[in-house]
């Protein structure tokens, strides 16, 4: 199984390719997708969209592993920053017939690092050991899309593990 991992972001967003077979992650690709905080908002959702849709073509994902959102409730407009992306990210994986799992941070941090409020620097430093990289990968937001990507191949092969038992009961 391959998986497209992704952290979305207006201004960065990250996106990490893994295989996933036998129970453990292979990396294949990371990388960022950088906007311009003076471009207006449509001109940066072309971007990631252009982009994200590049990444899909090329690396032909089975499932794409989206972060849900996460805002402190004393910065709302990041919430909707990170929604806008979220969107042209779905559209982007919908036009390519990819599946989107959605996954919440904790279930993310706990995937990787055994703890569901793991520091960005835990994560990083999980995200190294796990695939025995020689330093953490940066920006922090490739380091999350490939931990997004290692919860969304252990959810479904969860979710494949119960299809095929229900499937042979029946």
């Amino acid at each position: 199984m391959r998986v497209l991992g992704i952290d979305p972001g207006l201004s960065v967003t990250g996106y990490g390719v893994i295989t996933f077979d036998d129970g453990r992650p292979a990396l294949v690709e990371g990388g960022a997708i950088r906007t311009s905080a003076e471009d207006p908002i449509p001109v940066r959702l072309c971007r990631i969209h252009a982009e994200v849709t590049a990444v899909i073509r090329e690396f032909e994902p089975d499932l794409v592993g989206l972060e849900d959102l996460f805002s402190n409730y004393r910065f709302p407009r990041s919430a909707l920053k990170m929604a806008h992306a979220r969107g042209a990210i779905c559209l982007a994986a919908a036009q390519c017939e990819v599946p989107v799992l959605d996954l919440p941070p904790a279930t993310v941090k706990n995937a990787v690092a055994g703890n569901g409020r793991a520091s960005k620097a835990q994560v990083q430093a999980a995200v190294q050991q796990l695939f025995g990289l020689s330093q953490p990968p940066t920006p922090v937001d490739v380091s999350d899309a490939l931990a997004v990507a290692v919860a969304a191949a252990y959810r479904s092969q969860r979710s494949d593990a119960r299809a095929q038992l229900l499937k042979a009961v029946r």
